[in-house]
């Protein structure tokens, strides 16, 4: 899942004089911030723990990577570029490599998967790349497990990277996972300090482990951050259904269900759905959260920008840097085993202005204690 934010005058008078209400985001795209102090119904929060003196998060090696020899192979998923959510989030990081590896545009190719496509399909998609000499290819998401499980095999001399999924005995597959609990923990903190009535709501697209990663890690979060926070939950389609990554309206109807119940922010973890979600926001005057981009600066959900009070920023763009910078060097030993908070692998976007110093503090205080293993974020249910 893109990204986030902005806000306008902040009324320092509690102890979130943070976030911007969902009622002014929907005027003028500017909005007052809420202090939670108002309507009788605001969240009684717990003592957040302190910020640290300094970030505790690694950064990027800057040396000098040459890539110019590779030929880039992408296998989105459905959507493809343009979705505003996860596979943006890896074209991204392609953009990112052609820049600073010398990568040349001609030498990448970009597929998109189908709805409802069957395993063949994907088959032919990464047999396709890696017959016309693309090396590494990346699938763009776990549905592409089983088929790169038997092409892989077929290609042994060509790096492949999977994200959201390991192959099991595939030794030229590199799974390229993240914690999506962690940074959801993060944007339950968010949802219950921008809340003017405690109550929000989780909308995933497709009831699935992955997605259940999102939900439990968002619950964790608004409820560390407010014991008696009222939480909605809501998945677009069940298991084995995955129109629900790309149904907008039914987006935008499973959100206004949970606005209708009282919930005033809405996380989103439902990939092209989301802009229904977002769209269900702007009408009733409320914030959602975004998910995998900085979806505040996506131009495809610009028209309901102003509701976006952040995003849970699944870094896919670092992980596909990463891998084809690894891949370039000959080095994937050197790439994390799962793409976490310590990593830069998740995190939240703070574009928009909702998200003040002292929120991105009580953020931070946080985002500490889940590194250094302080808080255990559950990544189920």
């Amino acid at each position: 899942m893109r990204r986030r934010m902005r806000g306008v005058a902040v009324a320092a008078i509690a102890l979130t004089s943070v976030m911007t209400m969902a009622a002014c985001a929907k005027d003028s795209g500017g909005g007052s911030n809420n202090s939670n102090t108002g309507s009788g119904a605001a969240c009684e929060f717990a003592t957040p723990p302190a910020a640290p003196a300094t970030s505790n998060t690694s950064s990027a090696a800057g040396e000098k990577v040459d890539g110019s020899a590779l030929k880039v192979g992408l296998a989105y998923d459905i959507g493809g570029r343009g979705d505003a959510s996860f596979n943006d989030s890896a074209a991204a990081g392609l953009d990112k490599a052609l820049t600073d590896f010398g990568i040349k545009k001609e030498n990448t190719k970009e597929l998109s998967a189908a709805p409802s496509e069957d395993e063949a399909s994907k088959q032919t998609r990464l047999r396709q790349l890696a017959t016309e000499g693309y090396n590494p290819v990346i699938g763009v998401g776990f549905a592409y497990a089983e088929s790169m499980k038997l092409v892989a095999a077929q290609f042994p001399n060509v790096k492949f990277g999977l994200i959201d999924a390991a192959v099991e005995g595939a030794a030229n597959v590199t799974p390229l996972t993240f914690a999506e609990h962690e940074g959801s923990f993060l944007a339950g903190v968010i949802a219950a300090y921008q809340s003017k009535k405690c109550h929000v709501g989780f909308v995933g697209g497709v009831e699935i482990p992955l997605i259940q990663k999102f939900e439990a890690g968002y619950v964790q979060g608004a409820k560390a951050a407010a014991p008696k926070i009222q939480i909605e939950k809501k998945y677009i389609t069940p298991a084995g259904d995955f129109t629900g990554f790309q149904d907008a309206p039914k987006g935008q109807e499973a959100a206004k269900g949970q606005i209708d119940k009282g919930a005033d922010v809405i996380y989103q973890a439902a990939g092209a759905s989301g802009k229904g979600i977002f769209s269900a926001a702007k009408q009733a005057g409320v914030l959602a959260i975004g998910v995998d981009s900085d979806q505040y600066n996506q131009a495809t959900v610009a028209d309901t920008k102003e509701v976006i009070a952040s995003s849970m920023l699944k870094r896919v763009d670092v992980a596909v840097y990463d891998f084809i910078r690894a891949a370039a060097k000959n080095d994937l030993a050197s790439l994390p085993k799962v793409f976490d908070l310590k990593v830069n692998g998740v995190g939240y976007a703070t574009s928009g202005g909702k998200i003040d110093a002292k929120l991105q503090g009580i953020l931070e205080g946080y985002k500490a204690q889940i590194i250094e293993g302080k808080i255990k974020v559950a990544d189920k249910p």
